[in-house]
């Protein structure tokens, strides 16, 4: 029995130690870091400059079509529930509102570059 109470105390402990490292990720970078959290997380699809790669469909954020046919609001929804149809993953559980409205304030940066 002693065995058991050590194996469910160790999965216990690292249960805790998970939910205080996601915890963590979301204190470890500053909402006001857009460009952090954009390159932390979203280059892989959408390039460290924000042009997209054609083979994947990305768009292109520092096109000023893009920028003017999408709504922050959508931009928001896009990041925090993810794309039907496309790769785009959600990252609703992942960032804090505060740091997906700095992601979007970053990807508007991206038109002025």
């Amino acid at each position: 029995m002693r065995i058991n109470l050590r194996f469910g105390s160790t999965c216990l402990l690292i249960g805790v130690g998970l939910f205080i490292s996601s915890l963590a990720f979301h204190a470890a970078v500053p909402a006001d870091n857009g460009d952090t959290i954009f390159k932390n997380n979203c280059v892989m699809c959408h390039g460290a400059d924000g042009k997209g790669f054609a083979a994947l469909k990305t768009p292109d954020f520092t096109s000023p079509k893009w920028q003017a046919s999408m709504t922050d609001k959508q931009i928001k929804a896009v990041i925090k529930d993810g794309k039907k149809g496309t790769a785009m993953a959600a990252f609703g559980d992942k960032l804090s509102d505060e740091q997906v409205t700095a992601v979007i304030t970053y990807i508007r940066s991206l038109k002025r570059k």
